[in-house]
């Protein structure tokens, strides 16, 4: 490559083209994401997680008999082999579950015999066993880490479902398990973000899928990235009454704090995913009797937008719906891993499909020409 080639450093990359994918486009003069081409606006309202889990990974709408036999195959592959449960059972019970979810996951991949084989087909195959068994990993992870005994999937319910009837033991009340099926949705996939991005970086090396998805729940745990949604709550619990969010807010901002919850990369007017969750927040706040933080929102919405012109990300909104819904902190960005995992392994068979090695040049700021100076003489 020339001088002329080069493309100026940007911080964070922002702004620069790092692949082509044909998975998700954010159109963000338009407030808009499709996944595959479809508008999430349209899935989130008419499609099961696995209808969407189907789109992202094929590269269709499945019809009636696509989407029974990849129910069946999810259903199949939901259980964790008795050496991950092994592996859980032997970790601190003070470990971070997002490590864990890296042990679980580099157990599975050690115990595949075709990890290795990066075919599209072995790709997919591998695919449906990670997305079936995340969700496991995550229930059941939690579980183990607080000393619960884990509980076998119900095959009688939808992925989402069963999710929650894993965590507690008994079936959900349809709302719970509506909201969870669209943040599962609208967690799926979102283009080149940072775990994505690792995702196809380790991929492109021909490194297995279940390595390039250890290195994602690796990136995803960081607080700008999947831990926002953890530290969204934590701030409004900071905040405790609708009466103290504005000046909680305004305090925050004086200290030119950063408030989690708010502002995207891609999006500058709003994030779509954060437009389709408000709603369910306020119907949450009403089932549960806790339109107390439905009120916290809007106030730290409305002082946000006003004072910085910054809308809420997604993760603003779903970490409302999972407090009321008495889903454990600690889990939120799990869960964010559980549903992603669609995006990253449809990422993952895409660079697989027609890789190369992903190798960006940086620029040298340090310093040159420095004498050297032979070890006797340093002192």
């Amino acid at each position: 490559m020339s001088d002329k080639e080069i493309i100026p450093y940007r911080p964070g990359l922002e702004g620069v083209t790092a692949g082509v994918s044909a998975i998700s486009d954010v159109i963000a003069a338009e407030n808009r994401l499709i996944y595959r081409g479809y508008d999430i606006r349209d899935l989130a309202k008419h499609c099961s997680f696995e209808e969407v889990a189907y789109l992202v990974l094929y590269g269709q709408l499945p019809t009636r008999a696509q989407l029974e036999a990849f129910n069946a195959a999810l259903i199949a592959d939901r259980e964790l082999p008795v050496e991950v449960y092994n592996v859980l059972h032997a970790l601190p019970k003070e470990s971070n579950l997002m490590a864990a979810l890296q042990a679980g996951v580099a157990t599975l991949g050690m115990m595949d015999p075709h990890a290795d084989d990066h075919s599209h087909e072995a790709n997919l195959r591998k695919a449906i066993r990670l997305t079936a068994s995340m969700a496991t990993l995550v229930a059941n992870g939690y579980r183990i880490l607080h000393g619960q005994d884990p509980i076998k999937p119900n095959p009688n319910l939808g992925h989402a479902a069963n999710f929650l009837y894993m965590l507690t033991g008994h079936a959900p009340e349809p709302l719970r398990a509506e909201v969870m099926n669209l943040t599962f949705i609208l967690y799926t996939e979102h283009g080149y973000n940072a775990s994505t991005f690792t995702a196809r970086v380790i991929a492109s090396t021909l490194a297995d899928i279940y390595s390039a998805v250890v290195g994602a729940i690796g990136a995803l745990r960081g607080s700008l990235h999947g831990g926002a949604n953890e530290a969204a709550m934590e701030a409004m619990l900071d905040i405790g009454t609708p009466e103290r969010a504005e000046p909680w807010v305004m305090e925050k901002l004086a200290q030119k704090a950063r408030i989690m919850g708010f502002g995207h990369r891609e999006y500058k007017t709003g994030d779509i995913r954060a437009v389709i969750l408000k709603d369910y927040v306020r119907r949450v706040a009403e089932h549960t009797g806790r339109t107390d933080l439905y009120q916290i929102q809007e106030t730290m919405e409305r002082v946000m937008q006003r004072e910085k012109n910054l809308f809420p990300n997604v993760d603003f909104p779903a970490a409302a719906i999972y407090y009321m819904m008495d889903i454990p902190i600690p889990l939120y960005t799990p869960i964010f891993a559980a549903a992603r995992i669609v995006g990253w392994s449809a990422h993952i068979i895409e660079q697989h499909d027609n890789n190369r090695l992903i190798r960006p040049r940086s620029d040298y700021n340090g310093p040159r020409d420095l004498p050297f100076t032979p070890i006797e003489q340093r002192g």
